[in-house]
């Protein structure tokens, strides 16, 4: 029993430690919380829905459709939405983040009457296939979804540290004045880490929808303020904290339903994270801020 749950928990934390790379990423670069992340992240279940129940597609497809839908979104949201208030003379540090809340709206609005209100089943056999080690249970689908946040955390990682765009976002991050003037595009940049971390929302949609074999338009919300509670508590801009502190929460959660009181779940896991933040303000791989 203690097993099975530690696994769940494991599966549901790398599913938040996706969404929250994505959030790392835009926020590392451009310094705001893309709220429309999780709308972005929803659209991607509804994409790989659509190519597996309607047309019968295979699940590869449905990752494909969901990575480019979902990019082609971020490249809309960077040039409509975020662009324009770039440098602009008189406009408040907080307008990027209002602008993201006005397109989650939008988008959540627009979910409804494309794909309707409720649940919708998201069915692939793939989601059924598992193996009995002993008295216990795994799916495949849940090592594959611990794999594939490991290896976007390695893969990020490595790209930020050791490839000549990594080395360009992060010095468009440090400065973007200065960045621009060592020759760095960081229009460009921008435009590829905001359409990275939108492509993560959808593979994460899509892992989503066949870990509980289910998506509803409001499930944009939910995972957008947890992807937002985890950035916090793994430390703002960490790819190694998004990590950390997504399974944490994940763990958490899957915890107190078990052994405690499903009623509390999301308050006694935020609970938690505003105790690690009163203790390591920081976050948990944060760097601190001298004054």
């Amino acid at each position: 029993m203690l097993i099975e749950q530690l696994i769940n928990g494991l599966t549901l934390g790398s599913i938040y430690a996706i969404v929250a790379l994505g959030f790392t990423l835009v926020f590392g670069v451009l310094g705001i919380i893309n709220m429309a992340h999780g709308e972005i992240f929803m659209f991607g279940a509804f994409i790989g829905v659509m190519i597996t129940s309607t047309l019968n597609a295979p699940l590869w497809v449905a990752f494909l459709g969901a990575i480019i839908i979902t990019a082609i979104m971020g490249y809309l949201l960077e040039r409509f939405a975020l662009r324009p208030l770039r440098h602009k003379q008189g406009v408040s540090h907080l307008a990027p983040l209002i602008s993201t809340i006005g397109v989650s709206i939008l988008l959540e609005n627009l979910s409804h009457h494309l794909f309707g209100a409720g649940n919708h089943p998201f069915r692939t056999s793939f989601a059924e296939i598992s193996f009995q080690i002993g008295s216990i249970t795994v799916y495949l689908v849940q090592i594959v979804i611990f794999v594939i946040s490991i290896v976007l955390m390695l893969v990020l990682t490595f790209w930020l540290g050791k490839t000549r765009a990594g080395k360009a976002l992060r010095a468009t991050a440090e400065n973007l004045e200065t960045a621009s003037l060592l020759g760095v595009d960081t229009k460009k940049t921008i435009l590829m880490t905001v359409i990275i971390a939108s492509a993560m929302g959808g593979i994460a949609g899509i892992l989503v929808g066949m870990a509980f074999n289910s998506v509803t338009p409001q499930m944009g919300l939910s995972m957008g303020l947890k992807g937002l509670a985890i950035i916090i508590l793994g430390g703002m801009g960490s790819v190694r904290g998004a990590m950390f502190g997504g399974l944490i929460l994940g763990l958490a959660e899957t915890f107190i339903v078990v052994y405690g009181d499903s009623g509390y779940r999301d308050a006694i896991a935020f609970l938690a994270i505003i105790i690690i933040l009163l203790i390591r303000p920081q976050g948990l791989f944060g760097q601190k801020i001298s004054t």
